[in-house]
C-alpha cells in the first residue's frame, strides 16, 4: 500500500502517496482506516477522538457506537497485552470485525512496546486495534511502523481559521444550520475552544432559533455565556460610553465569580478589534458610518460606536491594537502586575481616560 500519515490537514485521500490529515477530515477519508491493522488517535481533544471512533465504527461496523455488537473497551491502566490481543482475535458470530479500544493508553503504550510493534506489522482480518494516546513521538519504532502499516490520526485542539471553520461545518452538517462567521468567531471567545462545549452550545443555539436556518451574532450573545457574557457586554458597552465606574464593577463582578481575565479578553477583542479595522477604513478615506459598518461592528451600536471614536479622537483609536496586543503579552506573564490591576489599566485607556 504505500506510506500512509495521518497528523494534520490535507487534501483527498491516496493510498499510494504520503498523506497527512487532521482528525476533522477523517470521516471524509474514513477509507484510510481499511487497510490498517492499528489505529492511534493521539491529542487532548476528546469530542474529535469521540467522532473518528464513530467514523470507524460505522466504516468497520456498520453501525453507530451505541449500536456496534463488535466495539470493546479497554482502559490501559486495567488491561494487559495479552487479553487485549486475545480480544481482537476472537471470531464474532455477530460481527465479521472488531474494534478493540484502549482508552488512556499512554501507560499501556509504554508496557507493551514491542508486542505493539510486532501486532502492527501482522493485521488480524478485519479487526482493528485502536489506542487512545495523549502523546504520540513520531521517531519512535513503534510509531514508524504504524506510519506504514497503520494510521495515526492527530485529534489536538483546534484554534484560529481552523476552529470556526470546525464551529461552521459542524453547524451545517449536525444541525442544518448556517452558522455566520462573526457568530463563530463570538461563540469561540464567550465559550471557549473546547469542541464538546462549542458543540453542547450549537445544540442549544439550533434549538433556539427553530426553523430560522441561520444562527447569527444576535443570537450568540443571547443564549452564549450567560450571566457572565451579559455582564461583558454591559462591561464594554460601559468603556464605550465612558460610564468607568460601571464597567470597573462588572469586572470586579467578573474576576470574582472566577471568570479568567483572558477570556473577558476575548470577548473585548471580538468588539475592539472591529472598531479599530472601522479606524483604518476611515484613515482610507471611508465615512465613520460606512467604515463601522463594512468592519462589522454590531448594528444596534455603530452610532454608540462612532460617538465613542470621536470622543477617544483617531490618535488613540490607530493604537487600539497594539493596547489589545499588549494586554494579551502582559496577562500570559509578561508582567509582574496582578491580573486584575492590568485588566483596569486596559479599561481606563480603551475608554480614554488614561494612557497607561
Amino acid at each position: 500500500m504505500g506510506l500512509i500519515r495521518v497528523y494534520c490537514n490535507a487534501a483527498l485521500f491516496n493510498p499510494f502517496t504520503n498523506y497527512i490529515m487532521h482528525a476533522t477530515e477523517f470521516n471524509k477519508q474514513a477509507q484510510a482506516a481499511e487497510p490498517a491493522s492499528m489505529v492511534v488517535l493521539h491529542g487532548s481533544e476528546s469530542h474529535l477522538k469521540s467522532s473518528v471512533l464513530a467514523g470507524l465504527c460505522q466504516k468497520l461496523l456498520g453501525a453507530s457506537i451505541e449500536d456496534a455488537i463488535g466495539l470493546t473497551r479497554f482502559q490501559g491502566k486495567d488491561v494487559d497485552f495479552r487479553t487485549v490481543r486475545d480480544e481482537i482475535q476472537t471470531v464474532s458470530m455477530f460481527s465479521p470485525s472488531k474494534i478493540v479500544l484502549v482508552e488512556s493508553a499512554d501507560e499501556f503504550v509504554s508496557a507493551n512496546r514491542p508486542q505493539l510493534e510486532s501486532f502492527a506489522e501482522k493485521p488480524v482480518g478485519k479487526s482493528k486495534l485502536v489506542l487512545d494516546v495523549n502523546k504520540w513521538p513520531k521517531n519512535t519504532k513503534l510509531a514508524k511502523k504504524v506510519a506504514k502499516q497503520g494510521l495515526a490520526i492527530e485529534c489536538s485542539e483546534l484554534s484560529g481559521a481552523k476552529l470556526t471553520g470546525w464551529l461552521t461545518k459542524q453547524a451545517k452538517d449536525e444541525y442544518e444550520k448556517q452558522l455566520t462567521r462573526d457568530a463563530a468567531t463570538l461563540m469561540t471567545e464567550l465559550a471557549g475552544t473546547s469542541l464538546g462545549l462549542l458543540d453542547q452550545e450549537l445544540q442549544k443555539l439550533a434549538s433556539y432559533v427553530g426553523e430560522r436556518d441561520k444562527i447569527g451574532v444576535d443570537d450568540v450573545r443571547t443564549l452564549v455565556g450567560g450571566w457572565k457574557a451579559e455582564t461583558t457586554w454591559t462591561m464594554i458597552n460601559a468603556v464605550r460610553d465612558g460610564q468607568i465606574d460601571l464597567a470597573l464593577n462588572c469586572l470586579e463582578k467578573l474576576l470574582h465569580a472566577g471568570e479568567a481575565p483572558q477570556r473577558i479578553l476575548g470577548g473585548m477583542n471580538f468588539v475592539f478589534k472591529k472598531i479599530a479595522h472601522a479606524t483604518e477604513l476611515s484613515r482610507a478615506g471611508k465615512s465613520l458610518p460606512a467604515a463601522l459598518k463594512e468592519a462589522s461592528v454590531y448594528y444596534k451600536e455603530v452610532e454608540a460606536t462612532e460617538q465613542y471614536l470621536r470622543r477617544i479622537r483617531r490618535p488613540r483609536a490607530e493604537r487600539i491594537l497594539n493596547r489589545l496586543a499588549l494586554a494579551d503579552f502582559h496577562l500570559k506573564g509578561g508582567s509582574r502586575l496582578p491580573n486584575e490591576l492590568q485588566m483596569e489599566q486596559l479599561l481606563l485607556w480603551l475608554s480614554g481616560k488614561c494612557d497607561l
